[in-house]
């Protein structure tokens, strides 16, 4: 089968569990459109419609499920192949973890994860980053304020996007950025707003603003920096 031995159905099946995914050290990628932007063959792909059932968690399965192996990165990873990185922090709600990943890719960004974030290699998270998760390094389970401050020793501008802000997103310096994100409900936590050196706002007219979407502006007006 692609990329080595066969997977039994039943082993892919477990997959679906993070407890699985983390001793196996394997997750699954749904989704013919998904598949087309792994850069490697997967170890395995089921595509027979009674195979898929069984590996899929969507109701109406998508397609081909494909088993890859984890693809995270370290923070000296991420720290070294980034320019610019988007901070998740306690973002549980896995399409939103999985829209700003693909976000993070269109803008040429990294993605670090909080502790308490949704699980990278939820097959929710993974169909919602549309096949981005493959090129983007990703770095997960992190202490927020112990990244933000190394982040900063490498030469990092930690910027928290609090509502209450009045800088506005064009107000960021240029240079190597840590765009720090929390959950609509909650926000950023104070220790981790204190980690940084800079606060925006975003104007809007609504209350508040859906995870994903605060990331992808803040990605992209930093992004339109490095296209002049």
């Amino acid at each position: 089968m692609p990329g080595g031995p066969a997977i039994s159905i039943k082993r892919a099946a477990k997959l679906k569990t993070k407890k699985h995914r983390e001793a196996e050290r394997l997750f699954l990628a749904e989704g013919t459109a998904v598949l087309a932007e792994a850069p490697t063959i997967p170890l395995h792909v089921f595509d027979r419609e009674e195979q898929i059932s069984r590996v899929s968690r969507l109701e109406s399965p998508a397609g081909p499920v494909g088993v890859f192996p984890f693809l995270d990165v370290t923070i000296t990873g991420l720290l070294s192949r980034s320019q610019r990185i988007l901070l998740l922090h306690g973002v549980q709600d896995p399409g939103n973890v999985g829209t700003a990943i693909r976000s993070a890719h269109a803008f040429g960004a990294g993605v670090a994860l909080s502790r308490g974030s949704a699980d990278l290699y939820n097959p929710k998270t993974v169909r919602a980053s549309m096949g981005s998760i493959f090129h983007t390094p990703i770095a997960r389970e992190l202490e927020s304020v112990r990244f933000l401050d190394t982040a900063s020793e490498a030469g990092f501008v930690p910027i928290a996007a609090v509502p209450e802000a009045e800088e506005p997103p064009g107000s960021m310096p240029a240079g190597k950025l840590v765009v720090c994100i929390g959950a609509e409900g909650s926000g950023l936590p104070e220790g981790v707003v204190r980690a940084c050196r800079f606060r925006v706002g975003i104007p809007s007219l609504a209350s508040s603003l859906n995870a994903s979407v605060a990331a992808s502006i803040l990605l992209y007006e930093a992004y339109s920096r490095v296209l002049g």
